[in-house]
């Protein structure tokens, strides 16, 4: 599970976007701010689970559609605004935060809370210079 933070328009989607591309998938990527989620069929049989919780108050019926997602290895499931599914997200999840550093740039921190979302943080650093 990824969950991506930022401030509104910080590119939590064009990053999904990206990820979707980088997967093969050559449909449209769109926020799901009003849908509160959407799916992405990839060429290889797995999906992307994009959601965006931020008009939520609380998890409610997207909470449980999210509790069969998490963890079904055909899925990569993205949350945007994930806060307010917390006790609903997995202990050891990836967390994608974006800093705006101008109007078209941005500074991305990966960080991970547990082994398997560690291990991935660290296959994603640059190697130190020798």
């Amino acid at each position: 599970m990824v969950e991506l933070a930022s401030d509104l328009g910080g590119g939590k989607t064009t990053f999904v976007q990206g990820l979707a591309r980088a997967l093969g998938y050559t449909g449209a990527v769109t926020s799901p701010t009003f849908t509160l989620s959407n799916i992405y069929a990839l060429p290889d049989g797995r999906e992307i689970h994009h959601y965006d919780l931020y008009r939520l108050g609380e998890a409610g019926v997207v909470g449980a559609e999210l509790g069969e997602d998490i963890g079904e290895p055909t899925i990569i499931t993205v949350i945007e605004w994930a806060g307010v599914a917390e006790t609903r997200l997995p202990a050891d999840h990836l967390t994608i935060r974006f800093e705006v550093t101008s109007d078209t740039g941005r500074k991305l921190i990966f960080s991970g809370s547990g082994p398997l979302s560690d291990k991935i943080v660290h296959q994603l650093s640059p190697e130190p210079p020798v």
